[in-house]
């Protein structure tokens, strides 16, 4: 059974339990995280649909304060311990909430901090996430297993929205965050375990390329993802792949939550609508990254992981210009997702596996918060202005394809260069 189990999975003989090991991992942070997303819409609601872009806003404003830090701690702790601190400090940040939501109730401004304080958490956790499976497996590790190891957040994915939907009513708030922050503390232990195989099977084992020792800090400034990512036109690329990507999905986003408060006006009913929307999604995602992804990767490049989903976007937003209802809007944002859970996701995590530690840990961590929920903000403005001029749904779907056509162009680009990568070293200096 384990030799079936490793074939299915593209897994060579003693990576099984590291593979299953990574799809444990991102169980637990997308069960927890999916758990409270539905609340997290409801809450960006409550607030006033209005105000979503000063949300957004916030957002980016306190991953600029946050980012700095973290890379700070990492220039100080153990990279094998730098992981410990992160999960840790928001396992104590998600008890506080807990306690507010017990203490506080509907309040309107707890609602606009957690929903601030979990954008941001959601792309921290997983950004370390992966920043730890990239320093695990080596690049030719990653193009096999990474499909697998994402099948695990899309199975947490399906659980968070029913446990969610099932447990609000019982638990309420203050008890699925207290949920959230056990699970986020059984991806630590998880975490422990890959670190040690990685010594023994991973891009650490005797024989592999040489990598930086893990049980010293990565070397660097608290600055050093940023001014990285400025000094490279290879991680350039990456971040304009990532604004451009945060820009389709904030336009989704945004049309979403005002088709959903106008139709869906009760805060139970928007739970459940955003719960039923995000199983969806994990469904088809678990599938694909099961089925297809890996041998995607394998046969064609992580140049069509990375382009495929961008040019179905722009085919989806004219048809959003033809048909701007719900309906076609919610197929397009559940495509939109799957596509990015299974295809682009592990693809644009794969441009990063032949890369250094300080590259992983600080450039890819900048690239994945600031720059995303930059991208974000930028957007959100951007469509708070094409709504002021009163065109409605059609302009913003022209200008959604415009920006999904340049993302595949851009996606196309980058995967081509992660292929030749596998026979030509990358630098990010390049």
């Amino acid at each position: 059974m384990r030799r079936r189990l490793a074939r299915a999975i593209n897994a060579e003989a003693g990576e099984l339990n590291a593979a299953l090991a990574g799809f444990a991992l991102f169980f637990c942070l997308f069960c927890g995280y999916f758990m409270l997303r539905p609340i997290r819409e409801s809450m960006g609601i409550q607030a006033g649909v209005e105000h979503l872009q000063w949300l957004f806003t916030a957002t980016f404003v306190a991953m600029l304060l946050a980012v700095p830090l973290f890379a700070w701690l990492n220039s100080q702790v153990p990279r094998r311990r730098f992981v410990d601190w992160v999960f840790g400090v928001f396992a104590l940040q998600l008890l506080l909430f807990a306690g507010l939501f017990a203490g506080l109730g509907d309040s309107v401004w707890l609602a606009r901090a957690f929903y601030v304080w979990i954008s941001v958490y959601n792309l921290f956790v997983v950004s370390v996430a992966w920043s730890l499976m990239a320093d695990v497996f080596d690049a030719v590790q990653a193009r096999r297993l990474f499909a697998f190891i994402a099948a695990g957040a899309s199975v947490g994915g399906l659980c968070g929205p029913l446990l969610s939907a099932l447990l609000i009513e019982a638990l309420d708030a203050a008890g699925l965050t207290l949920l959230a922050a056990l699970l986020l503390l059984g991806g630590l232990a998880l975490k422990h375990f890959l670190m040690d195989w990685r010594e023994a099977g991973g891009a650490g084992r005797p024989g592999a390329a040489p990598s930086e020792n893990p049980h010293r800090p990565v070397p660097g400034n608290p600055f050093s993802g940023f001014t990285r990512v400025l000094g490279s036109p290879y991680l350039l690329g990456i971040s304009a792949f990532v604004v451009l990507l945060a820009t389709v999905s904030t336009f989704l986003y945004f049309e979403q939550a005002r088709l959903v408060e106008a139709l869906f006006p009760e805060r139970d009913e928007q739970v459940r609508v955003f719960g039923a929307i995000d199983f969806v999604v994990q469904a088809g995602a678990l599938a694909a990254q099961l089925f297809i992804t890996g041998r995607v990767a394998q046969r064609l490049g992580v140049r069509v992981l990375l382009a495929g989903v961008p040019a179905l976007m722009c085919v989806g937003f004219l048809g959003l210009a033809l048909a701007p209802v719900f309906a076609t809007l919610a197929a397009l944002m559940i495509v939109r997702r799957i596509g990015e859970y299974a295809f682009v996701r592990p693809g644009r995590e794969m441009l990063f596996a032949p890369l250094d530690a300080q590259t992983k840990y600080k450039a890819k961590n900048f690239i994945d918060t600031v720059v995303y929920r930059g991208g974000d903000a930028v957007s959100g403005w951007a469509k708070s202005l094409l709504d002021a001029l009163g065109q409605g749904a059609v302009l913003v779907a022209l200008v959604g394809a415009g920006c999904a056509a340049l993302w595949a162009a851009l996606g196309w680009y980058l995967g081509r260069r992660a292929d030749r990568a596998e026979r030509y070293p990358v630098s990010t200096g390049d």
